[in-house]
């Protein structure tokens, strides 16, 4: 069990690379939502693994071992650096518990306030518009989802332009989008090597909108055009205060984003290549094979030691 819990603690620093360029061949929506499971999955692994290490030390720990009923025998076995090992784990778990939490709060604490600044503009339907020279426009999620534009941005652009800017905001509402964000936010907070997912998922979350604002406009170069120049004004005015899990349609690597538009569209069907495919489904599988396999490991010996236990105790009864 000592050796198989590490891999899924190292397993993310292969994985991240891979994924980063497998992301690149696939379509936006079917990167988005890769990138997104395979940071849970690792994330979530990798946790598990924690956690069963720092069990394995606590039920090493003579008062743990007597409240579980189990045989002092246990005590005993393991390798050397089950104890210390179990320590960092358990330090670990505590911080990590403690950074997902906060960042929850923060989250949760910028998207109240933004909600809060409705007040301060003009609303109709799913559509809020401030009085700001600041050009901005973001989607924010909650209850309900807003498209959130000032009137900076909207002097910067032209009709048909703003159309589809409320487009691509409105894909990622109705795309919930910003779920996907806060999944792999999770995952990192859990993790840190996860980080190098952030950049391609916030790219796949881009060109997903983009690519439904051009579908829902009909007109792939006005869907260029209107990326390009809300970026361009948005950039010029610096950066603004929105809420880490809103998406907006100025992010990520613009030039890229606008190629993309101008270009032919990829065939949907299109797969990722063998090599890195079966490349990722191997971390994947190993990853979360792993941290099953010292899960069930520790929870066999463990049964092991109480029928050790019940039996001496029995015969102490003889």
């Amino acid at each position: 069990m000592i050796y198989a819990v590490w891999l899924p603690l190292l397993m993310p620093f292969l994985a991240v690379p891979v994924a980063r360029r497998g992301a690149e061949q696939l379509p936006p929506r079917a990167a988005a939502w890769a990138l997104t499971a395979l940071a849970l999955v690792l994330a979530l692994s990798s946790t598990a693994a924690l956690g069963t290490l720092a069990l394995a030390g606590a039920l090493r720990l003579p008062f743990v071992a007597r409240a579980a009923h189990l045989s002092p025998r246990l005590l005993g076995g393991g390798s050397p650096a089950t104890v210390p090992a179990a320590t960092l784990a358990a330090l670990a778990l505590t911080g990590l518990g403690a950074l997902v939490l906060d960042r929850t709060r923060c989250h949760l604490r910028e998207l109240r306030t933004a909600h809060r600044q409705f007040h301060s503009g003009a609303s109709a339907g799913d559509l809020c518009v401030r009085r700001d020279d600041r050009p901005e426009a973001y989607a924010l999620p909650g209850r309900p989802g807003r498209i959130v534009v000032t009137t900076g941005m909207l002097r910067a652009l032209s009709a048909g332009e703003r159309e589809v800017l409320f487009a691509h905001e409105r894909a990622h509402l109705t795309g919930r989008h910003h779920v996907f964000l806060a999944a792999t936010e999770l995952a990192v907070a859990l993790h840190p090597a996860l980080r190098g997912l952030r950049a391609p998922l916030s790219y796949a979350l881009e060109r997903w909108a983009d690519e439904s604002a051009a579908q829902a406009t009909g007109d792939r170069a006005l869907t260029a055009r209107a990326v390009g120049r809300a970026a361009l004004a948005a950039r010029a005015a610096g950066s603004s205060a929105r809420p880490r899990l809103s998406l907006t349609a100025t992010a990520g690597p613009v030039p890229r984003r606008v190629t993309a538009l101008l270009n032919t569209p990829a065939p949907a069907a299109r797969l990722l290549p063998g090599s890195l495919a079966c490349l990722l489904l191997a971390c994947v599988a190993v990853s979360a094979t792993a941290a099953l396999d010292a899960a069930t490991d520790l929870h066999a010996g463990i049964e092991v030691a109480q029928g050790e236990q019940g039996h001496a105790a029995f015969g102490d009864g003889d």
